[in-house]
């Protein structure tokens, strides 16, 4: 069981808008908090419906009283925030910082996550971060899987991070990654449109599950080889693992993801230890001129290693 500091109490009903969902997930989108923080909440006998204690994966419905005692918030850190290795600020004003994140590196903190993040790197290099949104990923708009390398913007005032929040939310952000991944997809251009939940029997993964949230993801060959095929890939959505996830289902996982699939000989062979998966360009309405601005990212040196090693096997 989680440990929770207990702290605030509320009492409120539930949202409409939040209908069917789990209560772990309403808690967590009531309050800002992390899905393993709510779920520490219900199994402390913090959260109440209608007078009853309820479970996590108990379904809500709209009206119905919810009484929940909420953690106690963080202490700040004592430390400093440190500098994180191989993170690149590739352009920075009053309003967004874009980086270009490496491997290893998780967007914001989170339970379980001892490793740096970009949200420490970006302040221990001197910004300011908005202080909107949950404690523990203010100023992050959108994420990337600590496995995943590229461009992520953050959000350096307040003013930026709704206006990119709303961005992302209503699809006016162009995101596009390239991955390796086994096979040939057949066809060789196409959209997949599949929703996404969490993974039935591990609430660690995720999958093509009815019901779940809408997911489409657009992609085109760029090389095809012997083992693999080099994609672009654009999302409509941005659900976690998305990327991964899809291709998992079509049974061509990414190459290296391990978690999704992935031929462990062959990722040994190209010398990868994560996915290939590489947010490469990033683009928005900068949220001060509503000007379009674009950034571009290179290929870090393992994932441009293995497609080098896929290209001299071929």
């Amino acid at each position: 069981m989680t440990e929770v500091v207990r702290g605030e109490h509320r009492s409120l009903p539930i949202p409409d808008g939040l209908e069917g969902m789990r209560l772990d997930a309403a808690l967590a989108r009531l309050f800002g908090l992390s899905r393993t923080a709510a779920a520490g909440v219900i199994e402390a006998g913090d959260a109440y419906l209608d007078g009853a204690p309820a479970g996590k994966s108990d379904r809500v419905s709209g009206g119905a009283w919810l009484e929940v005692t909420l953690p106690a918030p963080a202490a700040p850190p004592s430390a400093a925030p440190e500098p994180v290795p191989g993170l690149r600020v590739v352009y920075a004003d009053d309003h967004i910082v874009v980086v270009d994140k490496p491997v290893g590196v998780a967007a914001h903190p989170s339970p379980g996550w001892t490793g740096p993040t970009v949200v420490g790197g970006v302040a221990a290099m001197g910004y300011r971060i908005s202080t909107s949104g949950a404690a523990e990923r203010q100023g992050v708009v959108h994420r990337l899987d600590a496995g995943t390398t590229g461009l992520m913007v953050l959000a350096t005032s307040e003013r930026a991070y709704t206006l990119l929040k709303r961005a992302f939310k209503e699809r006016e952000v162009s995101k596009v990654y390239h991955t390796l991944i086994q096979g040939h997809p057949d066809p060789s251009r196409g959209t997949i449109d599949a929703p996404i939940d969490r993974h039935p029997s591990s609430d660690w993964r995720f999958a093509v599950v009815a019901g779940g949230k809408p997911s489409i993801t657009h992609y085109d060959t760029l090389e095809a080889f012997r083992a693999a095929s080099l994609l672009e890939v654009t999302l409509e959505t941005g659900r976690t693992h998305q990327i991964r996830v899809h291709f998992s289902a079509l049974r061509h996982p990414c190459v290296g993801d391990l978690t999704y699939g992935a031929d462990p000989t062959l990722a040994a062979r190209l010398g990868l230890t994560r996915q290939w998966l590489h947010a490469m360009r990033l683009g928005f309405a900068h949220p001060d001129t509503g000007e379009w601005v674009e950034f571009t990212s290179e290929y870090p040196t393992d994932l441009q290693t293995a497609l080098d090693r896929v290209r001299a096997e071929s």
